[in-house]
C-alpha cells in the first residue's frame, strides 16, 4: 500500500480524507475521531487542502443525520477552524472543495445520507473523487465495508493508508491467535450478524473459550433446542443459525459457554431470572445472563481476553455478564482488548481498545479486510500514478 506518512505533502495538494467517525451529537466516545487527528494536523501543517468525509448512522434505518456538530469538536482539537459543508457529492460540494485554501480542512456532508454509499455505487464514488486529487483512507471502523467513500473512491484516485488504519492493524495482529499456554477467551455480544457469521465462526477456531452474549447467545440457545421467547435474533437469523449449528457440531473448537440462568424482561419492563432448561416464555426476552464459575475462572486465568460487543443489554442497565468478565481482569490489563464503538463507549475500561468492531473481527479472521485489499489493488493497478 501507499502510506500517507511516506508521502511528502506540498502546499496546495488537494486531498480527500475518508474517515469513519460514526459518533452521535452526544460525543459519548470520540476515539474514532481522535485517532485521525495527527494525520489531519500533518496535512494542514504542510499546506494541503483537505475535504474530510465521514459517515454516521445508516440510510437503511433512517439514523443518518448531518454532521454539523462534529465541526466544532474537530476545530477545538485541531486548533484551527473546521467549516462544515453540508453536501459531499453535488456540484456545489465540488465547488466548495475547489475553493479550499492551503492548510484548510473542511468537513463535508455525511456520506450515509447518499443512497449509493452503502452499496458502493460507482457514480457516487466518482463524484466523491472529484473533491480532491488524492485520497487518504482511515476510518478503520468501516474498513470491512465495500462502500463508495472508502473502497469505491479508490478506483479513481491514488490511495494512501492513514496512520489510524496502520495503527489498528498493528494493534490487532497479535490477537489473531490464542493466548499461548495461559489460554485465551473471546466474549461476543451485540446484535449484528457479523458477530455470529464472522466472530463465532472464526474465534471458536482460534481461542480456547468463547463466551457468547446478545444475539449470538440467543441464536446458540435456539439451535440447541431451548425456548427463547421473544429474544432478539437479528436481521440474518437463518444465516446465523446455520453458522451456529456448524460451530456446535465441530469437533475441534473452543469451549462455548452456555449459561444455566438468564435474566429476562417482559411486560411493562418486569425482569426475572430463569433457568435456561425451563425456557423463556413468550412475551419475554433475554437481556443478560450469569457466567458459570468455570467461565469466570477461565477469564481470570487467561493470557488474553478479547471483548467484542457488550454481552448483555448494557445500555439498558443489564450489567451482570459484563461486570463478571471485566471484574475478573485487573483494571487496565494490557492483555484485555475491547473492540468496537458501542463496546468501548458503554464499558468502563482503561486498557487497550480498538475503534473497529466488525472490521476488527474480519481482520482477526482473515488477516485483511476490504479497504486493505482495495488499497493494495490501487497501488498494484497504478491508479493515479500521474498524481502520485
Amino acid at each position: 500500500m501507499r502510506l500517507l506518512r511516506d508521502h511528502p505533502v506540498v502546499p496546495g495538494e488537494r486531498w480527500v480524507y475518508s474517515a469513519g467517525f460514526n459518533v452521535g451529537p452526544a460525543l459519548t466516545d470520540t476515539g474514532r475521531i481522535d485517532t485521525e487527528l495527527d494525520d489531519l494536523r500533518g496535512l494542514a501543517a504542510a499546506g494541503a487542502r483537505v475535504a474530510l468525509l465521514s459517515h454516521q448512522g445508516s440510510a437503511k434505518d433512517g439514523t443518518a443525520r448531518h454532521l454539523d456538530y462534529l465541526a466544532g469538536y474537530l476545530g477545538r482539537r485541531l486548533g484551527r477552524e473546521v467549516r462544515y459543508l453540508p453536501a459531499c457529492s453535488s456540484r456545489q460540494a465540488q465547488s466548495w472543495a475547489a475553493e479550499l485554501r492551503d492548510g484548510e480542512i473542511a468537513l463535508f456532508g455525511n456520506v450515509r445520507l447518499e443512497a449509493g454509499e452503502e452499496r458502493g455505487d460507482r457514480e457516487l464514488a466518482a463524484a466523491l473523487a472529484r473533491l480532491g486529487d488524492r485520497v487518504a483512507v482511515g476510518g478503520f471502523s468501516k474498513a470491512h465495508r465495500r462502500h463508495a467513500s472508502n473502497v469505491g473512491i479508490l478506483d479513481f484516485l491514488p490511495g494512501y493508508a492513514a496512520s489510524s488504519l496502520l495503527g489498528e492493524t498493528e494493534l490487532l495482529r497479535p490477537w489473531a491467535a490464542g493466548g499461548g499456554t495461559a489460554g485465551s477467551v473471546a466474549v461476543l455480544g451485540g446484535v449484528k450478524a457479523e458477530k455470529t457469521v464472522v466472530g463465532l465462526e472464526s474465534l471458536t477456531r482460534a481461542y480456547d473459550v468463547v463466551i457468547p452474549g446478545g444475539v449470538v447467545l440467543n441464536t446458540l440457545l435456539a439451535v440447541s433446542g431451548h425456548a427463547i421467547g421473544d429474544s432478539e435474533l437479528g436481521t440474518e437469523a437463518e444465516r446465523c443459525a446455520a453458522v451456529a449449528r456448524t460451530v456446535l457440531g465441530r469437533r475441534h473448537r473452543a469451549r462455548v459457554h452456555l449459561p444455566r440462568t438468564v435474566l429476562i424482561t417482559g411486560p411493562e419492563g418486569a425482569t426475572r431470572t430463569v433457568d435456561v432448561e425451563e425456557g423463556v416464555p413468550d412475551g419475554w426476552a433475554i437481556v443478560d445472563f450469569d457466567l458459570e464459575r468455570w467461565a469466570v475462572d477461565a477469564v481470570r486465568e487467561a493470557g488474553r481476553v478479547l471483548v467484542a460487543g457488550t454481552p448483555g443489554r448494557h445500555a439498558e442497565g443489564n450489567h451482570r455478564a459484563a461486570a463478571a468478565v471485566l471484574g475478573a481482569r485487573e483494571p487496565g490489563d494490557p492483555h484485555t482488548l475491547l473492540l468496537g464503538g458501542d463496546t468501548v463507549a458503554e464499558l468502563a475500561w482503561t486498557g487497550p481498545r480498538s475503534t473497529g468492531g466488525g472490521s476488527a473481527l474480519h481482520y482477526l479472521a482473515d488477516g485483511t479486510c476490504a479497504v486493505i485489499e482495495a488499497l493494495e489493488n490501487n497501488r498494484k493497478n497504478g491508479v493515479g500514478d500521474h498524481a502520485a
